[in-house]
């Protein structure tokens, strides 16, 4: 296989040998500062912290307008179903960030409510008749999953460019030929959720 892997991609079985991945990854260098600076918040670093139910309401609440809209909610849409005003959402949203419950990114606005993506990737899914982005392909074959729906899943092999289509049936992928490759270990995954 070629060695110009994504962190997380499908790989179609394009070559008879794999081929040993000879990459360092130094985790510490990706490191990412928290990136609120207000007062009671930490400094530096993902700090994961626990949740209390109005923020579990607010996760909640967060999810299924990305569900509903096919895309990140905006702070206002969810305020206006909360019926929370959009700094309360915003300063919720950042307690569900340190809690790794969701991503945002430097503006403060949602990056990432895994397993959906708010920017487009190269991992489409196709899902109860809506389509969202994934972060990843594990991310991929979360959205069916969470949604508790067959998929399908539109990607690319890593390799050779070619597209993968992967429909997922009953929680199984139609096609057991792939190789589902991660670089960092799941234990480091924080250290860089965008990377990762």
């Amino acid at each position: 296989m070629c060695r110009a892997f994504a962190s997380c991609p499908i790989v179609a079985r394009c070559r008879s040998s794999l081929e040993p991945i000879e990459r360092f990854i130094d985790l510490t260098s990706r490191f990412q500062p928290s990136r609120r600076g207000s007062a009671g918040r930490q400094a530096a670093g993902y700090h994961r912290q626990p949740m209390d139910a109005a923020d579990i309401d607010l996760r909640n609440a967060t999810y299924q307008q990305f569900v509903a809209l096919g895309r990140a909610p905006t702070a206002g849409e969810v305020a206006a179903t909360v019926g929370l005003a959009e700094p309360a959402v915003r300063d919720g949203w950042w307690r569900l960030h340190d809690a790794h419950a969701l991503v945002l990114d430097a503006a403060g606005e949602i990056r990432m409510a895994n397993p959906f993506a708010a920017r487009p990737t190269p991992f489409r899914v196709e899902a109860a008749g809506r389509s969202w982005f994934a972060n990843c392909a594990w991310d991929a074959f979360g959205i069916g999953a969470a949604l508790h729906v067959d998929s399908t899943i539109h990607t690319e092999c890593s390799d050779c460019r070619a597209p993968l289509e992967i429909a997922v049936r009953d929680g199984q992928p139609d096609d057991t030929n792939l190789v589902f490759h991660v670089l960092v270990p799941a234990s480091s995954w924080w250290n860089d959720i965008g990377f990762t």
